[in-house]
């Protein structure tokens, strides 16, 4: 039996027991409500107050009985309160023991610092990869959500550098800080761009003004929602289908066409051919859209003599089912 329901049952017999306690001392001596209840109150709890009248025969064996069953009532409800206790902290300390160790094992995973609106939709497009990730947050409010649904998650502000270790900062592949303060995704940007060097961070801005400051402060890319979010319903004024056609490609594994991306390695059987010769689009029916080199440059709808070198990114357009053998292929030793 759980300690919560235990507790529950001592409050219910704690009531029972008053008013069959009152109820007898009406019966019994014709006191009144107040002075049947006074009586049962310190006879339950064994202050050993005189009694309020004196009692009859009848009166004195139901006292016994009652004094009995409060003692009894006394050490079922102590027991059941220190079990409560104990096994809530013992639950608390083991839980946060074995969400720490699941952290401290992430490799290549993202930070993301802030659960808000914004935060919420970043980490559902993350599980519904799957993308491993770790919340920090700081409102207790959000937290207790965290434990329901087996997210992985810091409480604690992300600002702060031992917060971010935490998170396991070191090993994180990025960090997403978006907040509702440009003032703290710029604290935020400095800590870890001091924790990680090389790490990939995207920062939130809500003013223009401080876009330019997050990227003073070490944040690889920076987006205003507002200003993403304003272009997007221009578009679908301006380019309804363009639009529409956009939202189906980068929508997710629901839809039967994806825009995705994949890193070729250095060992892939990629490397050295051309998109002509590598079957790309025979063979898997994958479109490459752009290929990123590793200088940053991007070169859109390239031509299929263009050679694929170890560290491009292929932007691709195609069935998720293509894509994933894409993938595959672009990490496979030649």
């Amino acid at each position: 039996m759980s300690p919560t329901r235990n507790l529950r049952i001592s409050f219910f017999f704690l009531v029972g027991l008053l008013i069959v306690g009152t109820s007898g001392y009406v019966l019994i001596e014709g006191w009144s409500l107040l002075d049947s209840l006074y009586m049962t109150v310190i006879t339950v709890s064994t202050v050993g107050f005189r009694e309020v009248f004196r009692l009859s025969p009848a009166g004195q064996l139901f006292t016994i009985a009652l004094i009995i069953f409060g003692v009894s009532f006394i050490a079922y409800s102590a027991s059941s309160l220190v079990q409560f206790m104990v096994e809530g902290q013992l639950r608390s300390i083991l839980g946060r023991r074995k969400l720490e160790k699941k952290i401290s094992k992430l490799k290549n995973h993202y930070i993301i610092c802030g659960y808000g609106r914004i935060g919420t939709h970043i980490c559902r497009e993350l599980e519904a990869k799957p993308v491993p990730f770790v919340v920090v947050e700081k409102e207790s409010g959000k937290i207790e959500k965290f434990g329901q649904d087996g997210t992985l998650f810091v409480d604690g502000d992300a600002t702060l550098d031992e917060t971010l270790i935490k998170a396991g900062i070191r090993n994180a592949k990025g960090l997403v800080t978006a907040v509702t303060s440009d003032t703290e995704n710029v604290y935020i940007t400095l800590t870890a761009r001091g924790l990680n060097p090389d790490m990939f961070i995207l920062a939130r801005a809500s003013e223009e003004a401080s876009e330019t400051k997050l990227k003073r402060a070490g944040a690889t890319k920076v987006i205003s929602p507002y200003v993403m979010g304003a272009a997007r319903m221009a578009q679908a004024i301006l380019r309804p289908s363009v639009l529409d056609f956009i939202e189906i490609a980068t929508a997710g594994k629901n839809y039967e066409l994806q825009i995705e991306e994949s890193r070729v390695t250095s060992d892939s059987i990629l490397v050295g051919k051309s998109l002509v010769t590598s079957g790309i689009r025979k063979d898997l029916g994958i479109i490459i859209v752009g290929i990123k080199k590793e200088d940053g440059q991007m070169h859109f709808n390239p031509a299929s003599e263009t050679v694929i070198e170890p560290g491009d990114v292929l932007i691709t357009l195609g069935e998720p089912a293509a894509i994933e053998n894409l993938e595959l292929i672009a990490t496979s030793k030649g």
